[in-house]
């Protein structure tokens, strides 16, 4: 049961780059492991990238979204549909 007047909780920029990258990945029919190969990163760093424990540079970026045929775009997109629309860093000012 939701508890009375909290928001549900936003996805933070790594965990819509997770959900992201799994569904374009899975989408793909492709293994982590495949993954990795084909982008030049290793399996572990695909797996930790799905689970939210990293977050990708544009570098990784570009590398996996080639590794996924689709553009960079595409990716990026998703993630900001993700969010809720583009995300901006919260202030630490009032």
């Amino acid at each position: 049961m939701p508890v009375r007047g909290r928001r549900p909780a936003r996805l933070t920029p790594e965990e819509a780059f997770a959900k992201a990258l799994r569904r374009a990945r899975t989408q793909q029919k492709i293994s982590q492991e495949q993954l990795g190969f084909a982008s030049g990163y290793h399996r572990t760093y695909i797996s930790m990238l799905e689970r939210a424990q990293m977050n990708p540079s544009l570098r990784v970026i570009l590398s996996i979204s080639a590794a996924l045929e689709i553009p960079a775009a595409q990716l990026v997109g998703d993630v900001e549909k993700l969010l809720g629309g583009p995300w901006r860093r919260e202030s630490a000012q009032p």
